[in-house]
């Protein structure tokens, strides 16, 4: 199999990398970009400090700050409207997975029209858009180094994995100075996102030796670092590992793809509105546990490089060890069922059977070790609420 490798052209990483913004649009050559961020980052004084320092690069900004968390079709819609309005000649996304993800949307909608629907995968888009600068500011989501968006179609109540490089970002700047002010829940919740995406990453179907460094690396470093900055927001340095794992993992799956965690995850955001983060952290243990057998000792590797098995280990020890480790992080995070969540057993079960073929659809579960029936998925379904 020959793997397909990207990344952005230029990522700025370490804390205080966020000043370094004007001098990255000044290489790019961008005289115009629209800075698509949400409210709050509106109201915490964010964007206006991202402005200023776009401002005194000779730059011309606007900002767009209507995002809504998991975009719809229906959200971008104004965001595209501000691109116009402003001649935009780049789409800066500040913020969590949600203003990232609208930025690339924008980008690619601007320029080459349409709706997101005609680039939902197996699609692959590699056509015009706008250079996207992405500067996140949570420790999980990776998007800043992926080439992928998530929209939601409000008329199928569906999530769209839109994929392809003209979704990459060409530069990233990556400063875990912007995290510090994450609360608990949002730091649980991403955190474990980013080892969904290392785990994933690394027992896809489509793993390479590229993509293998990066998700074992990304996976270590949660598993040392992640509680540490759920207990205590402060701490810099579990603040600026989570962040350099986040990357790391985000690389590691847009070149490795996700799985079924992901395939089943969307759904679950789809018509219950729980965040990419939150969901996968329900389905891991479970999806795990199911999807074992099939990549026995690259789970075993997992849980090696996590250091929750030893060495002289077999594999069926180690991959039993790595369930545990993941039983006991969701709960040491406080990851609730869909249950505790407060989903309604009767929505979510007459939902299954939608969920479960709108999982397969999205074409993540394909690269799973064991590929699951739209029946299994259902099954996973019914035993994690």
């Amino acid at each position: 199999m020959i793997a397909n490798i990207s990344f952005p052209r230029l990522i700025k990483l370490g804390p205080g990398a966020v000043e370094e913004l004007g001098s990255v649009l000044t290489d790019l050559g961008v005289e115009r970009p629209l800075l698509v961020t949400d409210s709050f980052m509106v109201g915490n004084g964010a964007a206006d400090r991202l402005a200023k320092i776009i401002e005194a690069a000779a730059k011309q900004v606007s900002v767009f700050s209507d995002t809504v968390p998991d975009p719809t079709t229906d959200s971008l819609q104004a965001g595209l409207a501000a691109v116009t309005a402003h001649s935009a000649d780049a789409i800066i996304g500040f913020g969590g997975g949600s203003p990232m993800d609208t930025a690339k949307a924008l980008a690619v909608l601007s320029e080459r029209g349409g709706v997101m629907r005609d680039f939902i995968s197996p699609n692959v888009y590699s056509g015009p858009a706008l250079p996207i600068v992405a500067i996140p500011t949570t420790a999980g989501s990776g998007s800043e180094a992926t080439q992928f968006t998530i929209i939601t179609d409000v008329a199928a109540d569906e999530k769209m994995l839109c994929p392809g490089l003209s979704f990459l970002p060409i530069a990233s700047i990556v400063d875990s100075e912007l995290t510090v002010s994450m609360p608990a829940r949002l730091t649980a919740d991403t955190g474990v996102d980013a080892l969904t995406h290392a785990i994933e990453a690394y027992v896809s179907k489509r793993a390479n030796p590229i993509s293998d460094g990066l998700a074992l690396s990304a996976m270590k470093t949660v598993g040392t670092y992640l509680v540490r900055a759920y207990r205590d927001g402060s701490d810099r340095e579990a603040r600026e590992q989570m962040m350099h794992a986040s990357t790391q993992a985000g690389m590691a799956f847009s070149n490795a793809s996700v799985c079924l965690v992901h395939g089943m995850s969307r759904p679950i955001g789809a018509h219950f509105h729980v965040a990419h983060g939150l969901s996968n952290a329900m389905l891991l243990p479970a999806v795990t546990a199911f999807s074992i057998p099939g990549a026995r000792t690259r789970y075993a590797d997992c849980a090696r490089q996590l250091e929750v098995a030893k060495p002289q280990d077999t594999d069926e020890q180690a991959s039993a060890k790595l369930i545990e480790f993941i039983d006991t992080l969701c709960s040491d995070v406080e990851v609730p069922r869909p249950s505790t969540y407060g989903i309604d057993k009767n929505q979510w079960d007459r939902l299954i059977p939608l969920m479960a073929q709108q999982a397969l659809a999205s074409g993540s579960p394909s690269n799973n070790p064991v590929v699951a029936t739209a029946e299994q998925i259902a099954e996973l379904y019914r035993v994690i609420y």
